[in-house]
């Protein structure tokens, strides 16, 4: 409105109207000189003459509108050709111009120059170059909410084709899921088995083992090599004492012998190796029992030794590398059977996770696409066009980088970490302006303080571009973005004749 006003001043004649020094157009009427002047505030009353005769009667000082005497007086500057203020009383004729016209300085002997209308002129650029911003960017608007107009009505059909696409997806995704568990059945029996195989495999080595330390023990507890474990050849090993008193008594020995006096190796293992597995020590001589006597020499008969194999003939030869053949090929035969479910089973896993992921995927751009289209992008989604970019404004030590409607973050202009300045909180302006400001919150704390927030003003203009970043208050900050769709809807345009003075 008062762009419309300023514009439209120089089409008006000027009128000239009789008032006081110092009085506006607008109070004139409070100075009519037939009649006693009633001090503005209504505070008294007094001869019309003494009206500016630089004494200050009234208490607000508006007797003396056009002279110094009353410091709480307003002086009104004309200022024709450019815009009429007040400023103080205690300023008329201080030797400084500060009405453009220079009629506050009327009686100080200094002359100031009239820069009213060169300060008109430029005043007129401005606006008119505002004006031309503002119909430009109001003209880039309609085409920005066309554009969005256009791309909710696609954005809508792209939602409904996916929703129903999605249904298809979760139908396949069900069945390659069926297939897949059937395909691992075989595969996981398989793995089953050679389980159990390993297991059987580790449980007899283990065996194996505990039947060769059960050997070698029965070998040297049998201190007379007569083929048995006798009470007494236990009793040279204390460590297997059972009552705690550092000794293995003959009833303690015979008792582990099953009550008998002597075993063979044939129930060693099976009888006694673990009830002493874990106390007995290999290698420990007798201390406190006197050996026992030597066995009498008995002579054992020998192995008769095998005969040597006489070396291979050719037809032997032969006939053994075709047995070795036809063990290779059986048991590639059989890694290659058991490698068929575990093909089938990787594959039929690889086409479900395939459709899952796709399934994923869709669901995520279904989310995407309504939050989208929900979203408030104004009153007619003139601001939509802002969803997926990013702005930044480089300073001396930062960069700031604002994502509309995601979030500002703040990063060292030599390198660093970028600082989030908030995330995307609410459309901030005031009630009659909305669509003017956007909040983001709850960035990065500060030390010692709050988290950081920004507020963003949106202004008019041609180009989408951030104009500043200040903070005026700790860890809160105020960014400006220049944008067409904060452009309002510009008054008519009228011609504009020559400067013409103030009604």
């Amino acid at each position: 409105e008062m762009l419309l006003l300023l514009l439209l001043l120089p089409t008006c004649w000027a009128v000239e109207v009789k008032r006081p020094r110092g009085v506006s157009l607008t109070n004139h009427h409070f100075y009519d000189e037939s009649k006693p002047f009633t001090c503005l505030d209504g505070s008294a009353s007094i001869p019309f003459d003494q009206v500016n005769d630089d004494y200050c009667d009234c208490k607000d000082g508006s007797d003396e509108p056009g002279t110094a005497a009353c410091p709480n007086g307003s002086f009104h500057c004309t200022n024709t050709g450019y815009k009429a203020l007040y400023i103080s009383s205690r300023w008329v004729n201080d030797g400084v111009c500060d009405c453009c016209d220079g009629t506050d300085e009327y009686n100080s002997g200094i002359v100031c120059e009239n820069t009213c209308k060169e300060k008109g002129r430029k005043e007129r650029e401005t606006l008119q170059q505002m004006a031309e911003v503002t119909r430009e960017g109001f003209r880039l608007k309609k085409i920005l909410i066309e554009d969005w107009k256009k791309a909710r009505e696609e954005k809508q059909k792209k939602l409904i084709e996916l929703q129903a696409g999605k249904k298809s997806l979760e139908d396949q995704v069900e069945v390659l899921r069926t297939l897949k568990e059937e395909a691992e059945k075989p595969e996981e029996a398989a793995k089953e088995q050679h389980r159990r195989l390993w297991e059987e495999q580790q449980a007899t080595s283990k065996e194996q083992r505990e039947r060769e330390l059960a050997a070698s023990a029965f070998q040297e507890l049998d201190d007379d090599m007569d083929g048995t474990v006798s009470v007494a050849e236990l009793q040279t090993h204390p460590e297997l004492d059972t009552d705690g008193d550092g000794a293995l008594s003959e009833g303690e020995a015979q008792t582990l012998l099953g009550g008998d006096t002597q075993m063979d190796a044939a129930f060693f293992y099976d009888r006694i190796w673990a009830a002493i597995r874990d106390k007995y020590r290999s290698e420990v001589l007798p201390t406190e029992y006197p050996p026992s006597p030597p066995a009498p020499d008995v002579m054992e008969p020998k192995e008769e030794q095998p005969p040597m194999p006489s070396p291979p003939t050719e037809e032997e030869d032969e006939d053994e590398e075709d047995e070795e053949t036809e063990e290779d090929e059986d048991e590639e035969d059989e890694d290659s059977q058991g490698e068929q479910p575990k093909v089938a089973a990787q594959e039929a896993r690889n086409k479900f996770e395939e459709a899952e992921r796709s399934l994923k995927d869709m669901e995520e751009s279904i989310r995407n696409l309504e939050q989208e289209i929900s979203f408030d992008f104004g009153p007619n989604g003139e601001f939509a066009y802002l969803y997926s970019q990013c702005y930044e404004l480089t300073t001396n030590e930062y960069i700031y980088r604002l994502c509309p409607f995601k979030l500002v973050s703040q990063k060292p202009k030599l390198g660093g970490s970028p600082t989030s300045l908030g995330t995307w909180g609410s459309w901030a302006g005031p009630d009659h302006d909305k669509f003017s400001a956007m909040k983001y919150e709850q960035g990065t704390g500060c030390w010692q303080g709050p988290n950081r927030s920004t507020t963003v003003r949106l202004l008019c203009g041609k180009e989408t571009v951030v104009t500043s970043t200040t903070e005026p208050s700790r860890c809160e900050y105020l960014m400006e973005l220049m944008t067409p769709a904060a452009c309002p809807e510009p008054p008519p345009e009228y011609p504009v004749e020559g400067d013409h003075d103030e009604l």
